[in-house]
C-alpha cells in the first residue's frame, strides 16, 4: 500500500440523500487521474452523518464502480470498540483492501485502551489497517514510540495516516522509532514535498485535483525531485486554500462540481456555508492557476 489514495466525499442530492449517480461519476473521474487507491468514508466523508444503509450503499457502489482497477480502503472509525469491529467486518466482507481506523476518544491519555482496539480489530479483521493519527479529530495523541511499538505488535496495524502538527517532524520521529512503519501524508497535501523527503511512503488525503498530487509522487519516486518541488509550488495556494479546518469539505465538493464530477457540492446538514468572497477568491485562484477549464491538469 503506497502512492496516492485520494479521500472520496460523499455527494448528496438537494434532498439530502446519498446521490448515487454523482458517486458513480465520481469515483470513475478520480480513478482516471491515475490515483493508487480511494479511501471512503472517512471524516470528510462524512461517515458520522450516514445511516447502516447509507454506509453499506456507498461502499457496494464505491467497489462496485472501481471495479478491481484500484484498492479501496474504508473507513471503520467508532467511538467504541463494538461498532469499530461492526463497521469493519462489513467493509472486509463486501470487499474493502483495508481500513481506515482512528483511535476511540478516552476520558485521559490511556495508550493501553488505544493498543488494545487496535488488537482487537486486527484479531477479527484480516486486511490492513491504516491508522489514522488525526488528534484534532480523535482527540487521542500517539507518541512515535507508541505508533513503532503498535506497527512491530500488529504488522497488519503498520500502515499510518499521518495527520498531527508538525507532521514533517513527527515523520522523521515516527521512522526512527521503527523503520517498517508505512506512513501516508495528509491535511489536503499541505507538506506533501516535505513529507515525501522525509520518508513518506504516499498521500491519503483529499484533494479536488488528485492528478496534480499523482505528478509530484511519481516525479519524487523517479528521481525528478526539482520537478515535483516546482510543481508543488506551484499548485501549493490551491492547496493551502482548499484545506482551511472547517471550510475544506464545502470547498472540496465545490471544486468536483465545477469539474464535473458531481451535481451538488452541499455536505449534510449541519455544514459551514461558502460566503461569497469565499467564492470569488477560489474562481480567481482556479483562473490564475489556469483550472478553469474541463479536463485532467496536464503538468508541464
Amino acid at each position: 500500500m503506497e502512492g496516492i489514495y485520494n479521500i472520496v466525499p460523499t455527494p448528496f442530492d438537494e434532498a439530502g440523500a446519498v446521490d448515487e449517480p454523482s458517486l458513480r461519476r465520481l469515483v470513475d473521474f478520480i480513478i482516471d487521474t491515475d490515483v493508487d487507491g480511494l479511501t471512503i468514508l472517512g471524516f470528510l466523508g462524512e461517515a458520522a452523518k450516514l445511516s447502516e444503509a447509507e454506509r453499506a450503499q456507498v461502499i457496494d457502489v464505491t467497489l462496485e464502480v472501481a471495479d478491481g482497477r484500484v484498492p479501496v480502503v474504508v473507513g471503520a472509525t467508532a467511538p467504541a470498540l463494538d461498532p469499530a469491529l461492526r463497521h469493519a467486518r462489513d467493509a472486509a466482507d463486501r470487499g474493502a483492501a483495508g481500513l481506515l481506523v482512528a483511535p476511540p476518544r478516552t476520558n485521559r491519555p490511556n495508550e493501553a485502551a488505544v493498543r488494545q482496539h487496535y488488537e482487537a480489530l486486527a484479531e477479527h479483521v484480516g486486511i490492513p489497517i491504516v491508522v489514522q493519527d488525526f488528534p484534532a479529530s480523535s482527540g487521542v495523541y500517539m507518541t512515535p514510540t507508541f505508533i513503532g511499538a503498535l506497527a512491530e505488535e500488529l504488522p497488519s496495524c503498520r500502515f499510518l495516516k499521518l495527520e498531527d502538527d508538525p507532521t514533517i517532524q513527527k515523520v522523521t520521529a515516527i521512522l526512527k522509532a521503527n523503520p517498517e512503519v508505512v506512513v501516508f501524508g495528509g491535511l489536503g497535501g499541505n507538506f506533501m514535498f516535505e513529507e515525501l523527503q522525509r520518508g513518506v511512503a504516499g498521500m491519503m488525503t483529499g484533494f479536488g485535483f488528485p492528478e496534480i498530487l499523482v505528478s509530484i509522487y511519481r516525479d519524487f519516486r523517479a528521481g525528478r525531485q526539482e520537478r515535483a518541488r516546482e510543481t508543488f509550488h506551484r499548485y501549493l495556494p490551491l492547496i493551502r486554500y482548499e484545506n482551511q479546518p472547517g471550510l475544506n469539505l464545502p470547498l472540496r465538493k465545490l471544486i468536483y462540481t465545477i469539474r464535473g464530477a458531481m451535481d451538488h457540492a452541499e455536505p449534510r446538514r449541519p455544514y459551514p456555508a461558502l460566503d461569497d468572497v469565499t467564492l470569488l477568491e477560489l474562481d480567481a485562484l482556479l483562473a490564475h492557476l489556469g483550472l478553469t477549464t474541463p479536463g485532467p491538469v496536464v503538468i508541464d
